[in-house]
């Protein structure tokens, strides 16, 4: 594993001094990580000490035909290299149409590398639409546990349903990732993570739990966190339920980041690249995504599209690896010059353009993007007579949004929703093109997730801060308790259920729904319904 000692000394040069020219031949290298997993011999029949499997299995993005399979060989996953050699090892597949593989459909063999943290990506075709499949690994002597998948309705047909949940900010130390043992029992079609699936902070003392070492930024430190947070019994189950779509916040990589700028002003450009090289790798190593996504050096195209059949699309954002640096010193502050200035963007020119180019396309009931910060322009001044809005979220880049929010109702884009996660809260927040005039029409909904354990329990009270709603007509509720969003959509409706869990400091924590909305097909806005 040089290419970890070669980034730690560049690191630590960077500290006297980078050349351009250096970051750009160590990026280079890291252009070459796709061709590495191409491995010209792999060991057939490997044996091991312990179980290889500890981390699990997943299944990810999936469309009419196929899925992506995932799972990565891991036998002491704490140790810097999962206790496994330097060596590859050829891995067998099989996905069935029962779970108990009487009648297996498909296989093949996949190599693990070692310049891959030994994680596998298969990508499945030439499966049935709209079916439920099981699928396993082997390695050696050794086999995985069973994951459940599906593939999603063929692109011409209305299916008469979609549940689905979507999950956010899941900060180890702070509290027991309890929601997924429910989310577990709804028998979901899909989960969409909308990103912090790993907080990269030190561990710190008296927590519910303890991170592993100091704050992380080695590719070996990222990998170790990963495995940290995936050995999670009830996490890992919950993948091997059902496909997942997953996207990034800043916590994947670093609090707060803006493109290649940090929320520590003083650290270099390409030293916060170098980092950024790491985590993504280490994130697509962990997470079941396509080979489209592979990281190239610094760089890594998570937007995509995911369709599922004509009811619903998903357009899966990335705002944070595109975005301006936050305006306003990134302090909540009005909707000024700088919040409001048409250079300020979250999603960057050739994403908004993919975006823009792919509601026109569409053809689905529901159009969902699924991202990571607040779209409502939310109002925090509370008892001061100036209104202050948070520049992180789309506020910051106000021009960029009310585009937006402007395209969607001028292209009559079907049925916009747009999913939220980030800041440990719920909210349902109905979408205008500038929210601060409730006389306009309402464009698109909100539906904003809290955390599943990050801030810790929260506040229990069941509608939180009363003067932010009073304040803000298009917020229609807003709490703070810990859970997740569990959504069932249909051509008529999409009914958002938000769960909460009492306790997630201990195990064991109970689950229940606080509230349901409802939005009704060609009619914006939610409407509380429970």
């Amino acid at each position: 594993m040089r290419e970890h000692f070669h980034l730690n000394q560049l690191l630590r040069a960077t500290k006297s001094g980078l050349s351009r020219r250096d970051f750009l031949s160590f990026t280079t290298a890291l252009t070459a990580i796709p061709c590495l997993s191409r491995a010209s011999w792999a060991r057939n029949n490997p044996s091991f000490a312990s179980d290889p499997f500890t981390l699990g299995v997943a299944s990810g993005d999936p469309d009419s035909t196929g899925m992506v399979l995932w799972t990565r060989l891991a036998p002491q996953p704490l140790e810097p290299f999962g206790g496994m050699p330097n060596e590859a090892v050829n891995v067998h597949w099989e996905i069935a149409e029962d779970e108990h593989f009487r009648s297996i459909v498909a296989s093949g063999t996949a190599t693990a590398t070692p310049q891959l943290g030994h994680s596998v990506h298969v990508e499945v075709a030439s499966l049935k639409p709209d079916r439920w499949y099981w699928y396993r690994f082997t390695a050696g002597d050794a086999q995985s546990p069973v994951g459940r998948t599906r593939t999603t309705p063929a692109p011409d047909t209305l299916p008469p349903q979609l549940k689905f949940a979507f999950a956010s900010c899941q900060n180890y130390e702070q509290g027991y990732f309890t929601a997924y043992e429910q989310m577990a029992q709804d028998d979901l079609d899909l989960v969409v993570h909308l990103g912090d699936y790993i907080y990269e902070y030190g561990g710190k003392e008296n927590r519910v739990r303890k991170h592993l070492g100091e704050e992380i930024e080695s590719l070996t430190d990222y990998r170790v966190r990963h495995s940290q947070y995936r050995a999670d019994k009830l996490l890992q189950n919950m993948h091997a339920q059902c496909p997942w779509l997953v996207t990034w916040d800043d916590h994947e990589f670093d609090n707060n980041c803006a493109a290649d700028i940090s929320e520590q002003q003083a650290v270099h450009p390409d030293v916060f690249l170098m980092r950024r090289a790491n985590a993504y790798q280490a994130y697509y190593e962990m997470m079941p995504l396509r080979a489209s996504s592979m990281p190239r050096g610094a760089d890594m195209t998570i937007y995509r599209r995911a369709p599922f059949g004509r009811l619903a699309d998903f357009m899966v954002l990335d705002t944070r690896q595109y975005r301006s640096d936050q305006p306003n010193q990134d302090r909540h502050s009005d909707l000024n010059e700088s919040a409001m200035s048409p250079t300020n963007s979250l999603l960057g020119h050739e994403q908004r353009n993919w975006l823009c180019s792919s509601l026109i396309q569409n053809t689905a009931q529901w159009n969902i993007l699924a991202q990571q910060v607040m779209m409502g322009m939310v109002d925090r001044s509370g008892d001061s007579p100036d209104p202050v809005y948070s520049m992180d979220q789309w506020p910051g880049c106000s021009f960029e949004r009310m585009e937006l929010l402007k395209f969607l109702a001028d292209r009559r884009v079907s049925n916009p929703v747009v999913l939220t996660g980030d800041i440990h809260s719920n909210w349902v927040n109905d979408l205008r093109v500038d929210d601060r005039d409730q006389t306009t029409e309402v464009i698109a909904t909100e539906f904003v997730g809290t955390s599943i354990s990050s801030g810790g329990n929260g506040r229990p009270e069941p509608d939180s801060h009363p003067a932010i709603m009073a304040d803000n007509p298009c917020v229609q509720f807003h709490n703070t308790e810990r859970g997740y969003v569990r959504c069932t959509v249909t051509p008529e409706q999409w009914q958002s259920d938000y769960v909460v869990i009492d306790d997630i400091t201990k195990p064991g924590g109970k689950a229940s729904t606080r509230a349901q909305f409802l939005v009704e097909t060609g009619h914006p806005g939610a409407h509380r319904i429970g």
